[in-house]
């Protein structure tokens, strides 16, 4: 055999390898999706139980699924009117999907977008804890840039609309040790009995850096920065200041307060 069929040999059963290879490959990754997804849909759910102080760490999967089921109630809001529609169902309805298709959301430039998240939904999801019929808490999903990433989570409110239950993010790629560390279990729990509008029903809530002062009429509004992670606490600033306001679930918050809850 010669030097040049040998080597035309070799390079086919290289082809003829990678090609079964990445039929392999192909057909792993669509058995594996429904997986990958409902996996993802637990995460999700564990993070909200978790914002809204129910249930334990060590919950298996039907465990979790039974407690959200029974103590969590999700609708579709549409942002821009502040009321809730029957026109996507909550159990499905991908917000992120739907903040990267035109006609279900809107670019924002400049000072509207302090966020940096450059297109916002139309609708989203909500997620209430009722207690007897009643709501006890809600829980209002945010995201915003960080240093290195977007940061995606939940807030929990009491049934005031006002003081915060919990705050988490459940995706983040920030620095492990700095930004990551909002994560940390001490961080988060400076965030419970904290107040999110001032009297006006403006968004007050601020993270300050240097610790925050009890003295200080503020204190109620102010969470201590991250040490070391300027840029990440004021990711998470300005992505409460967004959330909060008339772009994101201000709409929403006051025709609550109207309505009475």
């Amino acid at each position: 055999m010669s030097k040049k069929e040998s080597t035309s040999r070799t390079l086919l059963v290289a082809l003829a390898v990678s090609l079964v290879s990445s039929v392999f490959v192909a057909g792993a990754a669509v058995s594996l999706k429904p997986v990958q997804i409902e996996n993802r849909q637990l995460d999700k759910q564990r993070s909200i139980l978790a914002i809204a102080g129910l249930g334990e760490a060590s919950m298996s999967s039907r465990e979790i699924k039974d407690l959200f089921s029974s103590r969590i109630k999700a609708r579709v809001v549409d942002l821009e009117t502040g009321e809730y529609t029957d026109a996507y169902d909550p159990n499905v309805f991908d917000p992120l999907k739907a903040a990267k298709d035109p006609k279900l959301s809107e670019a924002l430039a400049g000072e509207q977008d302090i966020a940096l998240i450059k297109r916002r939904e139309r609708f989203t999801t909500v997620y209430m804890v009722e207690q007897d019929g009643r709501l006890d808490s809600l829980i209002l999903p945010v995201r915003g840039y960080g240093l290195w990433s977007t940061l995606h989570g939940f807030v929990a409110v009491k049934s005031d609309l006002n003081t915060v239950v919990g705050l988490g993010f459940y995706q983040h790629a920030e620095t492990p040790g700095l930004g990551g560390e909002v994560d940390n279990p001490k961080w988060k729990a400076l965030w419970p009995g904290k107040t999110l509008f001032d009297e006006q029903g403006k968004p007050a809530i601020r993270i300050v850096k240097g610790g925050v002062d009890p003295a200080n009429p503020e204190a109620t509004h102010q969470v201590d920065a991250l040490a070391g992670a300027t840029l990440t606490s004021n990711g998470v600033d300005k992505l409460l200041q967004f959330w909060l306001g008339e772009q994101g679930f201000g709409p929403f918050l006051a025709k609550l307060r109207t309505q009475g809850v």
